[in-house]
């Protein structure tokens, strides 16, 4: 199961908007910061496939500015 860590920056003034597009999103646990526009998310999907589909949506999104990998690990 691929297991990924993100750090997700949000375009201006989206910040609330991503972390609900995100949100709504299966596989996907969001960590707001306080302090900063930036969120901490999670990703656990149960197979490559499901996972680049996930990342794609993802990356789609109109409030994501950019999305930079911290972690990833697949276990295969």
């Amino acid at each position: 199961m691929p297991i990924f860590s993100f750090l997700a920056y949000p375009k201006k003034s989206m910040k609330d908007q991503l972390i609900r597009e995100l949100s709504a999103m299966k596989y996907c646990e969001i960590k707001a910061s306080e302090n900063q526009d930036v969120l901490i998310l999670l990703t656990d999907t149960p197979d490559e496939k499901t996972n680049k589909n996930l990342i794609d949506s993802i990356k789609e999104l109109k409030s994501l500015q950019s999305l930079s990998m911290t972690f990833g690990h697949t276990d295969l």
